[in-house]
């Protein structure tokens, strides 16, 4: 493990972040670096794409959600 130095306004960023997505802010940290890593190396997948595989990869399934008529 190591230590990574940014800047103060990101560190807020992922303060604010984290209280929304419910993780630490090394888990939101470490997210965003995962995410972008994928992103970076799966240039021709969309961020949903992307969070599809790895969450099937993970063995989770969700249904589509159900377009209402409103």
């Amino acid at each position: 493990m190591g230590i990574v130095s940014i800047d103060d306004d990101l560190h807020e960023q992922l303060r604010r972040a984290s209280k929304v997505s419910c993780r630490s802010i090394n888990a939101q940290a470490a997210f965003w670096i995962k995410v972008g890593m994928l992103c970076e190396t799966n240039p021709s997948l969309s961020f949903t794409e992307i969070m599809e595989r790895e969450l099937r990869s993970a063995g989770v399934s969700a249904p589509p959600l159900a377009m209402s008529h409103a």
